[in-house]
């Protein structure tokens, strides 16, 4: 296996793009897996390189990105050193970013991958990243969620919180993990009212005629199972996988010291490559 850690995306106007990929060794013309991270996520998180690994150890070329405005810098991709960029990011930005790293595996890896055959994994709420860019991109031949959510409206603020927002232009998330208070720019909602019809997850998957594979651990405290069984009733052509015993993360944390993915995530891993397979 052959992994080129933290290469640039450069773009013109736009934020530059991190991201890693993995080259299996033995496989000839590998077909492409685009990974996507979550809220407050990055593509070292947790157990993602050894899942990275895994998969690319099974047949595939997978690629791991950070958003562009996910907090993490080029020199510090890891945890948080950008709030301001953190602060500005939203949905559209999201999808736009995930569309570039597509469009740049169609140029950068057709030497050593299948072009033709790229597949898309997103996390949590990169899971309705995923599912938007799947149903609007014409290269991407199928899709897989990992406890994704099922809409972006109703995680906004509502009401005397929305008019704070608005007043203030900020409301802060504190992290758990690494006590910083994150900003949320009053943008975000403004960008999501904007683009609305684009950004709704239930018209995607409603329209989306790619096989599709929702997984979700039976007890996610962060998403609920029921946003799953949205998904599927959305998409009833979608295959569903609710794994017992198993969390928001699929059993992983940060940092993740093991040598060998988590039971759960191990489960999922193998679930998606026999999926794709």
């Amino acid at each position: 296996m052959n992994v080129i850690k933290n290469h640039i995306i450069n773009r013109a106007v736009k934020k530059s793009i991190l991201l890693d990929y993995f080259i299996p060794s033995q496989s000839s013309n590998p077909p492409i897996i685009i990974f996507a991270h979550g809220y407050k996520g990055f593509k070292d998180w947790g157990a993602w390189n050894l899942m990275a690994q895994a998969c690319a150890n099974a047949g595939f070329c997978f690629v791991k990105f950070n958003f562009s405005h996910n907090g993490g810098t080029m020199h510090n991709p890891i945890d948080f050193p950008d709030l301001v960029a953190f602060g500005n990011n939203n949905y559209s930005k999201e999808v736009n970013d995930l569309n570039d790293v597509i469009d740049w595996t169609q140029v950068h890896l057709k030497q050593i991958a299948n072009i033709n055959q790229v597949y898309l994994v997103g996390h949590s709420r990169a899971g309705g990243i995923v599912n938007l860019c799947a149903s609007q991109n014409k290269l991407i031949k199928k899709v897989i969620t990992l406890a994704s959510v099922s809409d972006y409206e109703s995680r906004f603020p509502k009401d005397e919180l929305l008019h704070k927002w608005k007043e203030n232009g900020v409301y802060y998330v504190k992290n758990g993990r690494t006590q910083q208070e994150m900003p949320h720019y009053y943008q975000f909602f403004e960008d999501f009212q904007q683009n609305k019809n684009l950004l709704n997850i239930k018209n995607a998957l409603q329209q989306l005629t790619i096989p599709h594979l929702i997984i979700h651990g039976k007890e996610d405290k962060a998403v609920s199972i029921k946003e799953a069984h949205e998904l599927k009733k959305w998409n009833p052509l979608a295959s569903l996988n609710i794994m017992p015993d198993t969390n928001h993360t699929f059993g992983a944390h940060h940092p993740w010291n093991e040598k060998i993915l988590p039971a759960s995530l191990r489960r999922a891993t193998q679930c998606m490559i026999n999926f794709l397979q």
